[in-house]
C-alpha cells in the first residue's frame, strides 16, 4: 500500500476515491473516523487518508489527483436557440425552455 492523498475531510477523500475506482485503480480510505478524537490526537493525523493498494498505480492516480485539484474546467456559455436565453455550456437542455442545445 502506498498513501496518495491526505484530504481536507472525509467528502473530499471520497471523491478522490470515486475518480479513482472510475479509472479502475483500487484504493482505500484510513482515518475515517479520527476526526471525532481531535483534540486526543494531533490534528494532522486525524485528516482522511486516500492509500493505493498497489504502489504500481502511482503514476496514474498522480494524474488524476492533481486534475481534480485543479478544479472545474470553465465550460463558457451556450445560448438557446429556442428563446435565447444563456445557460452553463456543460448543459444538455435550456434550463428555460427545455428545448434540447447544439452541442
Amino acid at each position: 500500500m502506498k498513501k496518495l492523498y491526505s484530504a481536507a475531510n472525509l467528502p473530499d477523500a471520497h471523491i478522490v476515491l470515486n475518480l479513482l475506482a472510475n479509472e479502475g485503480i483500487e484504493a482505500r480510505i484510513f482515518n475515517q473516523n479520527a476526526q471525532g478524537g481531535l483534540g486526543e490526537i494531533p490534528f494532522n493525523e486525524a485528516y482522511p487518508e486516500v492509500w493505493l493498494s498497489d504502489p504500481k498505480d502511482s503514476v496514474g492516480a498522480q494524474k488524476i489527483l492533481l486534475e481534480y485539484q485543479r478544479g472545474p474546467v470553465e465550460m463558457g456559455l451556450a445560448s438557446c436557440t429556442n428563446c435565447g436565453e444563456e445557460n452553463p455550456g456543460n448543459f444538455q437542455i435550456c434550463w428555460n425552455c427545455s428545448a434540447a442545445l447544439a452541442v
